[in-house]
C-alpha cells in the first residue's frame, strides 16, 4: 500500500515537472506564432514569387519559370545596375556623413554648457519628423519659384538666378542627399551620446595625468570604447538607407532621368506600378542576398560578435 502511495507520489511530480518544463515554450508560442505570420511567411512568399512568371497586366502568362526572372535582370536589365550604382552611392554617402556629423554633434552635447537639455531637445527634433513632412517640407525649401534655399543663395551672391535643384540632374542627388543627412544626423548623435556618457571619466583623467591632449584621448579612449556602438548603428542605418524610399520618391520619384532610381524604388516601381510582382519578387530576393552578405562580413571584419 505504502510502495503504491510513494509510485502515485512520484508519478505526480514527474508529471508536474514536465508541465513546468513546457510553460515557458507555452508563453512564448504567441511571439513565435506573430514572428512567423509577419516575417518568414512573408520572406517565404517572396521567394517563391521570384520563381514565378506573375504579372497581372498579362495574367495568361502566368506560372513556374524557374529562374528566368534572375536571368534577365542580370543579362537585360540595364536599369537595375544603374539603380544599384545609385543605391551604393546614397548608402556610402549617407552612412559616412551621418556618422561624421553625428559624432561631432554628440562630442559637442556631450559637453557642459548652459540650456543644455533645451539644445538636445532641438538637436534631435528632425528624427521624430516623418519621411513625408520632411519630403514636403524640403521639397518647399527647394522650389525654384519660393524656395528660401534660393533666396538664401541669391542675397549672398552664391548664385545669379533661381535653380531648379529637383528638376536638374547635376544638383539632384546633392540636393536629396542635404534633405536626408538633416533627418539621419541625430540617430547617429543620440546613440553616439549615449555611449560617451557611460564612458568613464577616469579614463580620461588618467590620460591627462599621462600628459594626453585632446586628439590623442579622442582616438586611444573614446573611439575604441565606441567600436561596439559605431559597428552596430553603421550596420542598422545602412540596411535602413539601403530600403529608404519615402523622402526620395516624393522629393524626386526618382527623377530626372533616373538619378534618384534606388534599388528600392525600382522594385517598387516594377511590383506596385508596373504589376509585375514576379520580377519585383526577384529583385527583392537580390537586395536580401546584398544586404545579408554585407551584414556577415561586415560584422566579420570589425570582429563585432567577439567582442560582444
Amino acid at each position: 500500500m505504502r510502495l503504491q502511495k510513494d509510485e502515485t507520489a512520484y508519478n505526480s511530480k514527474v508529471k508536474r515537472f514536465n508541465m513546468e518544463k513546457w510553460i515557458p515554450y507555452l508563453f512564448i508560442t504567441p511571439t513565435i506564432l506573430l514572428i512567423v505570420g509577419f516575417l518568414f511567411y512573408p520572406l517565404g512568399t517572396v521567394f517563391y514569387y521570384s520563381l514565378q512568371n506573375y504579372d497581372l497586366t498579362a495574367p495568361y502568362y502566368n506560372g513556374f519559370i524557374g529562374l528566368e526572372n534572375f536571368k534577365n535582370i542580370f543579362t537585360e536589365d540595364k536599369l537595375f545596375l544603374s539603380t544599384l550604382g545609385v543605391t551604393f552611392k546614397w548608402v556610402v554617402s549617407q552612412v559616412g556623413l551621418q556618422l561624421t556629423f553625428g559624432m561631432v554633434a554628440a562630442l559637442l552635447l556631450n559637453q557642459a554648457f548652459k540650456y543644455r537639455g533645451l539644445v538636445r531637445a532641438f538637436a534631435f527634433t528632425p528624427w521624430a519628423i516623418s519621411g513625408v513632412l520632411a519630403s514636403v517640407m524640403w521639397s518647399l525649401m527647394f522650389n525654384e519659384h519660393m524656395g528660401v534655399i534660393n533666396d538664401i543663395l541669391m542675397k549672398l551672391g552664391v548664385i545669379s538666378e533661381s535653380k531648379a535643384w529637383l528638376a536638374d540632374t547635376t544638383t539632384v542627388f546633392g540636393s536629396v542627399i542635404i534633405a536626408e543627412l538633416w533627418r539621419g544626423i541625430p540617430f547617429f548623435a543620440i546613440t553616439l551620446l549615449a555611449s560617451l556618457q557611460s564612458i568613464p571619466n577616469e579614463l580620461y583623467e588618467a590620460a591627462r595625468v599621462d600628459g594626453a591632449g585632446r586628439l590623442k584621448s579622442f582616438i586611444f579612449i573614446t573611439l575604441p570604447q565606441l567600436k561596439n556602438t559605431i559597428v552596430l548603428t553603421v550596420l542598422l542605418r545602412t540596411v535602413w538607407e539601403f530600403n529608404n524610399i519615402d523622402l526620395i520618391y516624393n522629393l524626386t520619384g526618382g527623377g530626372p532621368a533616373h538619378q534618384t532610381t534606388t534599388l528600392t524604388m525600382y522594385i517598387a516601381e516594377q511590383a506596385i506600378h508596373g504589376s509585375n510582382f514576379g520580377y519585383g519578387s526577384a529583385l527583392t530576393v537580390i537586395s536580401f542576398v546584398i544586404l545579408l552578405v554585407f551584414a556577415v562580413v561586415f560584422l566579420k571584419i570589425t570582429r563585432y560578435e567577439r567582442e560582444v
